[in-house]
C-alpha cells in the first residue's frame, strides 16, 4: 500500500517507510489519475460518526473534556479548526455526508426526508465506493432511523448493525419501563400519539458496563468487523468502508456512573450568555425542542442552575463515554496492523448549544449549532491542524480523491469540494467560506468565512426585499451578543454576493 505524504511518495516495507523513486512515483500517480488502481491496492476507510458531538475535546483546547483516544487520533490527523455542518440536525446533516450535495441541492430538509422518494437513482458515498471495489457496510446510527425515516438499507452491501439511540437500564428513567416519548420517535412507533407518552430522563448513570449500552456494544461489533475485514485483505480480498456511528452524546445523557465520576460538575464549563443575541431576528431563535421531551427539564420556562450544571455534566460524561468506544475501535485497528492502509475520519454530525444563547440542543444557524470536530487521519501523510474552511459535503469528494476513485459525477450534484491539497500541505486552501441552512417558519442561508457569519431568512419563493438579514463578528464578539447587520452593510453586501452565487433552494 502507498501514500503521498506532502509531495514525496512512500510505501510501508518491513515496518517503516520508504521513500519510491521518482519514475515509480510517476507511474503510480498516473495510475491514480486514470482510475486504474486495482481495489486491492486502495486504501480501507474508516469513517467515525459521533451524535451530536460539538468540539468539546481536549485536542480542540477545551481542558475539561476526558477524550484521550480521540485525542491520540487527532495526534495522527489533520484538525479541521474550522469545520461546519451543512444544517445542524440529525437526519439531513447525514444526508448533506453521504451524499455530498447540500439540503438546498436535494429539499431534504427535515428528521422525516426519505431519500428514495425524492432521490431514488441517488449514489450515496459508500454506493460510490462499492462501485468500485470495495466491500461496504454500517454500524451504529449512521443514516438517522425514526420520526417516520428508514434510512437508506440499500447503500451498503451487507445489512446494517444497528441498535438503540434512547436507552435507559433504570426502570425510573422511563416511569417504570413506559415507552417515552423519545423512543417512540427514534423507533417510529405511536408517532402521532407523541404528546401522550411520558417522558423519559434527561441522564442516568448506573454502575455498568460499557456494552450494556448500545455504543459499547457497537464498538464490539465494529471490533469483530474488523477482524473479519482482516482476514479477508490477508487472502485478498477488497478493501473495506465501513462506517461506525456512535449515538452519545445525544440525549438522554445515559451511561455508566464511572464516567460521570471522571468530571468534576463544578470545574465544567457554563453557558456564557442565556440571552438571544441583541436585534436579531425572532425567527433565528429557538427555546425548548427537543429537550423538553425529557424529565425534569420544564416543558416551559427556564432551566434551574442546578438542573443546568446536571445536563452539562451528563454531556461531558456521554463525550468521555463515546471517547472510550471509540478507543476499543482504534486499539484494534493498530493491533491488526489495519492502521498502516486504513483512512480514519471523525465526524460530529452537528454541535450542540448546552445553554449558550439559553438553547439546549442544535436546530439553529448559530456557532454552537454548526461548529463541528472533522479530523482526516491519511497514513504517510503530515499531521497537524488547519483552520481552512470545511463543510461536511467536502467529505465525499476528498475521500474519493483519497482513495484514487474518479471524481464522482452525482445525482442531484457534488456540492463538496475535495480537501485533499489541504491534507498534503494545511497551508493550502480550497474554499473561502462554509455554507450552511436551517429551515423554519423561513429559511435561513447562511456564509460563515474565518471571521464572519451572515444568515439571510426568508422564505423560498419570496422576493428578496423581504429578507431579513443576522451578522456576526466573531473576531471582535465569538458569542454572538450583538447583530451586526445593520451597523456593518458593506460586510453583509459583500456576503450577499457570495450567497447569490448558489443554486436556487429547492423546497422541502
Amino acid at each position: 500500500m502507498w501514500f503521498r505524504q506532502d509531495r514525496l511518495a512512500c510505501e510501508w516495507v518491513g515496518g517503516r517507510w520508504r521513500v519510491l523513486p521518482l519514475l515509480l512515483v510517476i507511474l503510480l500517480l498516473s495510475c491514480v489519475s486514470s482510475d486504474r488502481v486495482s481495489a486491492a491496492d486502495r486504501p480501507n476507510v474508516l469513517l467515525i460518526l459521533v451524535d451530536d458531538l460539538k468540539p468539546a475535546l481536549g485536542c480542540y483546547g477545551d481542558v475539561s473534556a476526558k477524550t484521550p483516544n480521540i485525542d491520540r487520533l487527532a495526534a495522527r490527523s489533520m484538525r479541521f479548526d474550522l469545520a461546519y455542518c451543512n444544517q445542524a440536525v440529525c437526519a439531513p446533516s447525514r444526508f448533506t455526508l453521504l451524499l455530498g450535495a447540500h439540503s438546498t441541492s436535494t429539499g431534504l430538509y427535515h428528521l422525516h426526508s426519505r431519500l428514495r422518494d425524492r432521490w431514488p437513482d441517488a449514489v450515496t458515498m459508500p454506493q460510490y465506493f462499492a462501485r468500485h471495489g470495495y466491500h461496504t457496510e454500517s454500524l451504529g446510527k449512521v443514516f438517522h432511523v425514526g420520526h417516520g425515516n428508514e434510512g437508506d438499507p440499500q447503500s451498503f452491501a451487507v445489512p446494517h448493525f444497528g441498535d438503540r439511540v434512547i436507552e435507559y437500564l433504570d426502570p425510573a428513567s422511563t416511569g417504570g419501563g413506559q415507552l417515552t416519548r423519545e423512543e417512540a420517535y427514534f423507533t417510529n412507533q405511536q408517532l402521532q400519539n407523541i404528546r401522550s407518552l411520558p417522558r423519559g430522563a434527561a441522564y442516568e448513570r448506573p454502575a455498568a458496563k460499557d456494552e450494556d449500552y448500545a455504543d459499547g456494544r457497537v464498538a464490539l461489533e465494529v471490533v469483530s468487523r474488523l477482524q473479519r475485514a482482516e482476514q479477508r485483505l490477508r487472502q485478498g480480498g477488497s478493501p473495506f468502508f465501513m462506517a461506525a456511528g456512535f449515538v452519545r452524546p445525544h440525549l438522554p445523557f445515559s451511561v455508566p456512573r464511572r464516567y460521570w465520576d471522571l468530571h468534576d460538575p463544578a470545574g465544567l464549563p457554563q453557558p456564557q450568555r442565556s440571552a438571544l443575541p441583541t436585534g436579531a431576528p425572532a425567527v433565528a431563535g429557538k427555546r425548548g425542542g427537543e429537550i423538553s421531551n425529557y424529565a425534569p427539564v420544564p416543558e416551559s420556562g427556564a432551566i434551574s442552575d442546578q438542573l443546568q450544571r446536571e445536563l452539562i455534566h451528563g454531556y461531558y460524561a456521554s463525550v468521555s463515554y463515546v471517547d472510550a468506544q471509540i478507543g476499543r475501535v482504534l486499539d484494534e485497528l493498530s493491533r491488526l496492523q489495519l492502521d498502516r492502509s486504513t483512512i480514519v475520519v471523525l465526524w460530529g454530525d452537528h454541535g450542540f448549544h448546552l445553554g449558550d444563547l439559553g438553547i439546549w440542543t442544535k436546530h439553529t444557524n448559530y456557532e454552537q449549532a454548526n461548529h463541528i470536530p472533522l479530523l482526516i487521519s491519511v497514513p504517510g501523510y503530515v499531521a497537524g491542524s488547519t483552520r481552512q474552511l470545511a463543510e461536511s459535503v467536502d467529505l465525499y469528494p476528498t475521500l474519493a480523491a483519497l482513495a484514487g476513485l474518479p471524481q464522482p459525477e452525482l445525482i442531484p450534484r457534488l456540492d463538496g469540494v475535495s480537501l485533499l491539497p489541504v491534507l498534503r500541505a494545511g497551508t493550502e486552501r480550497v474554499r473561502d467560506h462554509a455554507y450552511h441552512v436551517f429551515p423554519k417558519a423561513q429559511l435561513g442561508r447562511a456564509i460563515r468565512t474565518e471571521r464572519y457569519r451572515m444568515v439571510e431568512w426568508r422564505k423560498v419563493d419570496a422576493e428578496a426585499s423581504t429578507s431579513e438579514y443576522e451578522l456576526y463578528d466573531y473576531e471582535s464578539d465569538p458569542w454572538e451578543t450583538r447583530n451586526l447587520a445593520k451597523e456593518r452593510p458593506a460586510v453583509v453586501a459583500e456576503l450577499q454576493q457570495i450567497l447569490s452565487r448558489y443554486p436556487r433552494p429547492l423546497k422541502p
